[in-house]
C-alpha cells in the first residue's frame, strides 16, 4: 500500500544513539549535514510548479536555539531548528532563498520524502514550543536526547517529557452507493469532507468512530474498518483512517460545527465541478484518499 502524504519517510531515526551528545555534535559540525529551518510553524520552501524544500548545510546559519536531530538518510544527517523568535523582516537576509509557508499549501505537489521530512521537523518544533515548562512542577525544561526529550531542571523533580501525538480518527461513512460528506464551518468554501474527531480516554478507535459519527450527524454505524494512517503535524496529530457503514440515511447536523452535509454518489464525486461551488479535500489529506479509494471501487 502506498503511504499517505507525510508518511513513508526513508530515514533512520537512530533512537538508540540520541543520548550520545558528542556524536550528535560531530554530525552537526559536518558541512554535509542538512538543517531544516522552521519559523512559526512554517517551512522554508522554494515555490514553483514543483515546490522544493530548502535544506541548508548545518554550517550555513548560526543557530541560537536548540537543534533537533531527525535522523540519517543515505549517510546524511538531518537536523531541524526553530527560528520563530526572529522577526519576519530578518528572514530573507538570513536564509537568502525560499519562503516560509504553510506545508499544507504545497505538500501535495512536493517530493514526498521532502514533504515527510518537513512535516517531521514542523511537528517536533511545535512540541518544543509548547513544553518549555514541566507539567509536574512548573520548572523550566531543557531539550535532551537530540531534541526528543525535554528534561525538567528542578533537581527534586527531574521529570522527562516526550513528544506527544494526539490520535484522531477520520472516517468515510457509506450507505449503499453513497458516501456521507459534510462541510465544517472551518473549511474553506465550499469544501466537503469526511467526519473526524479526537480519541477520548477509555475509548477504542472503533468506539471513537461510532461516537464521533453519531455526535456530528446522528448516524449510527457498523462494520468499522481500519484503512490507513497519516502523520498530521497541524499541529500534532496522527490521523487514523476508517470506513464505516451507516445503518440508515436520516441525519441531523447542529449548524454550529457542521453547517451542511449530504449523501453523495460516485458519479457526483467523479464529476468536474466548479471549485467555487463544490470540492473535496486537498490531495495531501487522508480524507481525500478515503474518498478516492471508495470512488475507485466501482467503475
Amino acid at each position: 500500500m502506498k503511504p499517505n502524504f507525510y508518511a513513508g519517510l526513508e530515514l533512520d531515526r537512530v533512537a538508540e544513539r540520541r543520548s550520545d551528545s558528542a556524536w550528535i555534535e560531530s554530525l552537526f559540525r559536518d558541512p554535509a549535514s542538512r538543517l531544516i529551518p522552521v519559523w512559526r510553524s512554517r517551512n522554508l520552501v522554494i515555490e514553483g510548479e514543483t515546490p522544493e524544500a530548502v535544506l541548508l548545510s548545518t554550517t550555513e546559519v548560526t543557530v541560537s536555539s536548540s537543534t533537533m536531530f531527525l535522523g540519517l538518510a543515505g549517510g546524511t544527517a538531518y537536523f531541524a531548528a526553530d527560528f520563530s523568535p526572529l522577526e519576519e523582516t530578518s528572514l530573507p537576509g538570513l536564509f537568502g532563498r525560499g519562503k516560509f509557508i504553510d506545508l499544507r499549501a504545497v505538500g501535495a505537489v512536493m517530493d514526498r520524502q521532502h514533504g515527510a521530512l518537513l512535516a517531521y521537523a514542523r511537528g517536533l518544533a511545535h512540541w518544543h514550543s509548547r513544553h518549555g515548562f514541566c507539567a509536574n512542577c512548573g520548572a523550566t525544561t531543557l531539550a535532551a536526547d537530540g531534541g526528543h526529550v525535554r528534561q525538567c531542571t528542578n533537581p527534586a523533580c527531574q521529570a522527562q517529557h516526550f513528544p506527544r501525538t494526539d490520535p484522531a480518527v477520520i472516517m468515510l461513512v457509506t450507505h449503499g452507493d453513497k458516501a456521507f460528506l459534510a462541510r465544517n464551518k472551518r473549511f474553506p468554501f465550499p469544501m466537503y469532507s469526511t467526519l473526524a474527531g479526537f480519541v477520548e480516554p477509555g475509548e477504542s478507535l472503533e468506539e471513537t468512530v461510532a461516537r464521533e459519527v453519531y455526535e456530528e450527524s446522528g448516524l449510527r454505524v457498523t462494520d468499522v474498518r481500519y484503512q490507513s494512517s497519516q502523520p498530521w503535524p497541524f499541529p500534532c496529530s496522527i490521523m487514523l483512517g476508517f470506513r464505516a457503514r451507516a445503518l440508515g440515511t436520516e441525519f441531523r447536523i447542529d449548524g454550529d460545527e457542521l453547517i451542511d452535509a449530504g449523501w453523495f454518489d460516485r458519479a457526483h464525486l467523479r464529476a468536474r465541478h466548479d471549485p467555487e461551488k463544490f470540492r473535496t479535500p486537498r490531495g495531501d489529506s487522508i480524507a481525500r484518499r478515503l474518498i478516492d479509494e471508495w470512488i475507485a471501487e466501482q467503475p
